[in-house]
């Protein structure tokens, strides 16, 4: 298939152009490679797959009304990957407009492409940030998520909606992925793996929010970019038994679905720190804080609906993906 990935130089991004050229497909990136943080990583991110004869890459920001219509009418893409966001619920307290033109211009321009190029699927990535103040364990793709709380998780929830309608206007099949923490190899220098190590390696404390009293379900990028490609490759569908009486959140009488991607197998953070301490051979000095806005104590996610549909099982234990990423940045960070 010809694929269109937006957020080509992210880290999903990478590794998902990857698993798409290894078995065949042709893939266009676009990327604006702006500066949230380090371009020279994006830019090394570009070059590990920029050799592939399958790829093309094309600087361009989702926010560009015409320069993403020009580029649709340009290419006659049969699948659509967005990847491409203003990533970070703390930054969004900050800047609060880079989120409004990524996340919700930057997706209607997508959207509007994906209508008027005739796409056979656009996949999306949203978040579990849109969970919010929910508390019953696991989340499931079937309960409300009407409180997000922060920004970033309001404009991924807005994406899920915006989906919706283009796929009840427009027939457009539509799939909303929420992410689960993910991390890895090549990963973002804003999440936590990456401000541990560092730290760790320099010899300064570690910031532990909640006072340690955190649980996320870290999915490890290999098992994430597998599980994009299994949902590219099954366009969403009408749900014959949703009930407009009792509408159910993840499906529609249109072509779209909402799942939840993740672990399954929630790790508590001091846990997921001791595993960074073994793989790096040093005990870390933390500065434990109290819970910072617009963050949440714990995320679990109910994969079953995603597996159901795809076969989809994460395969990585945090200790193995830990180590993996350790052994990247150190090579990578070594002159």
């Amino acid at each position: 298939m010809k694929i269109l990935i937006t957020g080509a130089a992210g880290f999903i991004g990478m590794h998902v152009a990857q698993r798409l050229l290894a078995r065949g497909d042709e893939v266009v990136g676009i990327d604006n490679l702006n500066d949230y943080y380090d371009v020279g990583l994006k830019q090394a991110r570009l070059a590990q797959i920029s050799g592939n004869p399958g790829f093309r890459f094309i600087k361009l920001d989702i926010a560009d009304t015409a320069g993403m219509a020009e580029l649709f009418r340009q290419e006659k893409f049969e699948g659509v990957i967005n990847l491409a966001a203003q990533a970070g619920v703390r930054y969004s307290l900050i800047n609060p407009q880079a989120y409004a033109q990524t996340n919700l211009v930057g997706f209607v321009n997508l959207l509007e492409g994906c209508r008027h190029g005739k796409v056979g699927h656009f996949v999306y990535a949203s978040s579990s940030s849109v969970y919010g103040g929910n508390t019953k364990m696991p989340f499931s793709e079937h309960d409300n998520v009407d409180h997000p709380v922060s920004l970033y998780a309001a404009s991924k929830k807005s994406n899920e909606l915006m989906a919706h309608t283009y796929s009840h206007l427009f027939g457009l099949p539509t799939t909303g992925l929420r992410f689960f923490t993910v991390y890895g190899p090549w990963g973002r220098p804003d999440m936590a793996l990456f401000l541990f190590t560092k730290a760790i390696l320099e010899g300064r404390p570690i910031d532990v929010f909640n006072h340690g009293k955190m649980q996320r379900d870290f999915t490890y990028i290999d098992d994430i970019a597998e599980g994009v490609v299994r949902v590219l490759d099954r366009p969403a569908a009408p749900d014959p038994a949703f009930i407009k009486d009792h509408p159910d959140p993840a499906t529609s009488w249109a072509p779209y679905r909402i799942y939840n991607i993740g672990n399954h197998q929630p790790v508590e953070l001091m846990a997921y720190i001791e595993a960074l301490e073994e793989a790096l051979g040093r005990k870390a000095e933390k500065n434990f804080l109290p819970l910072q806005d617009g963050d949440v104590p714990a995320t679990y996610a109910d994969t079953a609906e995603l597996h159901a549909a795809t076969g989809f099982a994460p395969a990585t234990p945090v200790r193995e993906g830990v180590r993996c990423f350790v052994e990247w940045y150190r090579g990578y960070y070594t002159p």
